[in-house]
């Protein structure tokens, strides 16, 4: 049965040539030409396939020598996929061009090249297109936390301070929030603007250049950034009468605009702009982002100062309209969540089989216990029980609430940097239906494979191509794969692949008897006296119940 399939699968490659539609995208062409030597950094560069492909762009990265990511813009026109490079002070050596498409029969194919400019030197190592050094990735989600943070200090406390300060209340500690808020704001911003360049190359925190920031300031992301800090600077210069008390009504209704300008910003650099329905995801955000820093900001300063300074009957006055702001944020919130988390997640499995969705669960359990607590001080205040002496355990209610809403606003931070639930099933199922494709490396061949499907049984078809480690095609006249399962006592399985010369591809066909992992090994002899053997694993999974 075996020598069967891989003789029709010969057969087909031979008397069907003209048909490539049929087979998986190969690599032809590419500018610059694998293994080349070139005088100048290219500014772009190309990959030809044998047909029509779909970029995976996370998936596709262009690696400097000094071993920085340096990817740019990853679209394909039709077979050619074209690459942007993002720096334009490169240094001399080789570069690593890493990618992974979905050929036009919907398989995905993984492959990379090398070209050097100037002068050859050590080839970079290929790593995961999406890793960061570790001193962004702590910085990247703190930094984010700053931005929440001052948000919720610059208007909880200024809609306060604006609308229902007590006129013998010292207005000196709300203001001193206000600004600590402004200066957050501003450091978050500008850290942002930082760790972009590092966030994309892989490079540390403090390894930036001049170059790198003139790009990231120059990008969309850096002049939304700019403009929030233009944003900021005019809001800033506008609340200083209000929070002193005698700001004009027309300072009120510009700030609202400046807000709502200043609040587009962090939905127009997350997830939120490039999901499905954007405009109304985005505006979810904004009204997200608005209610919880409204109630969490009016929260820290009716804890920190009105519980502290004010008296009861100035509290019997307050606490009633704040109970009623902090209901309607409360709604808007959770309702504005809501939309952001049925779009994000994309389906109710991904709430537990993704980590967005296991963080969303978690936000979701903590914003619970904030929401009983925070119904246990509104019946307080319906109740006037803060009248009665109630102001001390209404206190160590609201700051229960703070002090669980701060934990929300972490979470927070870390959700807007992994990757939704949507994206990450996507994927998932992009890598367990279509099958598995690899790049492994020898000192004489670079070899891409892939096996479709991945399943129990013997129709499983394994397709190879060999290039040299510069990147270029190189015909192999023998091939041998072999499957041993690990932890079994069994044989290992040796069949030969069938070499479709004299191109530099064969195929063969595998058996998986047992669900379990296997070790591939591939070994492919390129001349009369050199042969080398590469190896990897591929699980294969139970079969699924039947429905």
């Amino acid at each position: 049965m075996r020598v069967l399939i891989v003789a029709m699968i010969g057969l087909g490659a031979v008397l069907l040539p003209a048909a490539p539609a049929s087979a998986h995208a190969a690599l032809t062409t590419a500018t610059p030409e694998p293994g080349s030597v070139v005088a100048t950094a290219p500014g772009e560069i190309t990959l030809t396939f044998t047909e029509g492909i779909t970029p995976v762009p996370d998936r596709t990265q262009v690696l400097a020598p000094d071993g920085k990511r340096i990817t740019g813009a990853v679209a394909a026109v039709g077979s050619t996929l074209r690459i942007q490079v993002r720096r334009a002070d490169q240094p001399l050596g080789t570069y690593l061009v890493s990618y992974r498409i979905v050929s036009s029969d919907s398989h995905p194919v993984g492959g990379a090249m090398t070209f050097s400019v100037g002068a050859p030197s050590a080839r970079p190592p290929e790593s995961d297109p999406g890793s960061v050094h570790p001193s962004v990735a702590v910085a990247v989600p703190a930094l984010k936390f700053i931005g929440y943070a001052g948000l919720t200090l610059i208007i909880g406390p200024a809609l306060l301070l604006a609308l229902l300060w007590p006129r013998r209340l010292s207005r000196r500690g709300p203001i001193l929030l206000v600004r600590g808020g402004v200066i957050g704001t501003a450091a978050s911003t500008l850290g942002a603007l930082w760790t972009q360049a590092p966030n994309s190359s892989g490079a540390p925190l403090w390894d930036v250049s001049v170059t790198e920031l003139a790009d990231v300031l120059a990008s969309p992301f850096g002049v939304i950034l700019l403009a929030r800090l233009a944003v900021l600077a005019a809001a800033t210069a506008l609340l200083l009468p209000v929070l002193h008390g005698t700001g004009k009504r027309w300072h009120g209704g510009l700030l609202l605009a400046l807000a709502a300008a200043g609040l587009t910003t962090w939905p127009l650099t997350g997830h939120a702009a490039d999901s499905p329905l954007a405009a109304a995801i985005v505006t979810a955000d904004v009204v997200h982002l608005a209610a919880m820093a409204i109630w969490l900001g009016g929260l820290i300063t009716l804890a920190v100062f009105l519980l502290r300074g004010a008296h009861p009957r100035v509290l019997g006055v307050i606490l009633p309209a704040w109970s009623r702001w902090a209901a309607l944020a409360v709604v808007w919130l959770v309702g504005a969540g809501t939309v952001q988390a049925v779009v994000q997640v994309g389906s109710v499995g991904a709430l537990w089989g993704t980590g967005y969705g296991r963080l969303l669960l978690g936000k979701i359990a903590i914003l619970a216990g904030v929401l009983a607590a925070a119904a246990f001080a509104r019946s307080m205040v319906r109740r006037a029980q803060v009248r009665a002496g109630g102001v001390a355990t209404l206190r160590r209610t609201v700051g229960a609430e703070v002090a669980a809403t701060v934990l929300v606003l972490g979470l927070s931070a870390v959700l807007v940097q992994v990757t939704p639930g949507r994206s990450a099933t996507g994927e998932r199922d992009a890598s367990t239906e279509k099958g598995v494709s690899q790049t492994l490396t020898s000192e004489l061949f670079t070899l891409q494979y892939y096996v479709y499907p991945v399943e129990l049984g013997e129709n499983n078809t394994v397709h190879g191509f060999t290039y040299t480690p510069e990147g270029k095609p190189l015909p192999a006249p023998e091939w041998t794969v072999t499957t041993r399962l690990q932890g079994q006592d069994l044989e290992p399985v040796s069949e030969p692949m069938l070499p479709l010369t004299p191109r530099n591809d064969a195929v063969g066909a595998l058996t998986f008897p047992l669900p379990g992992t296997y070790e591939i090994s591939f070994t492919v002899r390129v001349s009369e006296i050199d042969q080398a053997t590469v190896r990897t694993t591929i699980t294969v999974p139970q079969v699924p119940p039947a429905s």
